[in-house]
């Protein structure tokens, strides 16, 4: 069918209905906002297309054949429906929703961030359930399929595409047992160098940011051991002489949420005296999500999760 027939064209479903609802050209176009000569062309059309005079006069008015009479109320339904499906979005009412959201992230920050989100999910959204995935799958192409809604944590090597929010900007702090012998001491870049350490990779790698620090004054570390899970590497700072690096929040910031365990498991946490970039956590998702109700809640429910107070610091 050709693009430019007018069986297809909406605006005649939206005249149609205007006429036969009216019964009166002159109010039709009054209705629609057009003239009367323009509404009468219209009517013209209309009349050709269905091969059927619509509206006849009958005296001083108009009044519907048996063919108009027939389809008055399919008319107002086609009408109904264009309205709700070319009008905006609207707001979602997040108790009525029934959606499960996957996100990815890092076991440090859905550790961290679960049970904040699992509240606000049981207050306004109780349909809404989580489900958390590791770091494994590549953020850009999953967000795009599907398979995950939302990656929160360090985000790098996004698509273009993809949309990205800064949540919060943290630097990394020392964790170690009580009784560490750092503890003892005023922390040194030498001090720290020769402790041995535990590292977190999910790639296996021995070495990262602190290194490179190190390396500027002419010392390296000591890692004693590689682990994928943040959660397992503080573990293990709290039962050996190991030192973990623990995200915190910024001095003079409020107590990060992501230092909640490390706390938790007692761990002390010693000021770096070198100078080590940022750690910067935000969240990702496909713009295909951006206009969607239940996504803007999940994204607003993430950004409260982590302004909400964090509780005391060790």
């Amino acid at each position: 069918m050709n693009s430019s027939d007018p069986v297809i064209d909406a605006n005649l479903a939206v005249a149609l209905d205007a006429l036969l609802t009216e019964q009166s050209v002159t109010r039709a176009a009054l209705r629609l906002h057009t003239s009367p000569a323009a509404m009468s062309r219209t009517l013209a059309r209309l009349r050709r297309i269905l091969q059927d005079p619509l509206l006849v006069r009958a005296g001083q008015s108009m009044v519907p054949t048996p063919r108009a009479q027939a389809m008055r109320d399919e008319a107002a339904a086609v009408v109904r429906s264009l309205s709700s499906l070319l009008s905006p979005g609207t707001v979602v009412e997040p108790a009525t929703l029934r959606a499960t959201f996957t996100l990815q992230a890092a076991d440090l920050v859905g550790a961290a961030m679960a049970s904040g989100l699992l509240h606000l999910a049981r207050r306004e959204a109780p349909g809404i359930s989580l489900r958390f995935r590791a770091e494994e799958l590549e953020a850009g192409t999953a967000l795009r399929d599907g398979r995950i809604d939302l990656e929160i944590g360090s985000i790098d090597h996004v698509d273009p595409e993809t949309r990205v929010e800064e949540l919060l900007t943290l630097r990394m702090m020392a964790a170690v047992r009580p009784g560490h012998s750092l503890t003892q001491q005023p922390l040194t870049p030498a001090l720290l160098a020769a402790a041995d350490h535990v590292a977190v990779s999910r790639r296996g790698r021995f070495t990262g940011p602190l290194d490179t620090a190190l390396a500027e004054h002419d010392l390296r570390r000591r890692v004693a051991v590689v682990l994928p899970s943040h959660l397992a590497a503080m573990a293990l700072a709290a039962r050996s002489d190991v030192v973990c690096l623990v995200p915190a929040a910024l001095s003079g910031a409020s107590v990060s949420l992501l230092t909640t365990d490390a706390v938790a498991l007692g761990l002390c946490l010693l000021d770096i005296p070198l100078s080590l970039p940022p750690l910067t956590i935000g969240m990702a998702w496909h713009p295909r999500q951006s206009a969607d109700g239940a996504h803007r809640w999940l994204r607003d429910a993430v950004r409260r999760t982590f302004r909400a107070p964090a509780g005391p610091t060790a």
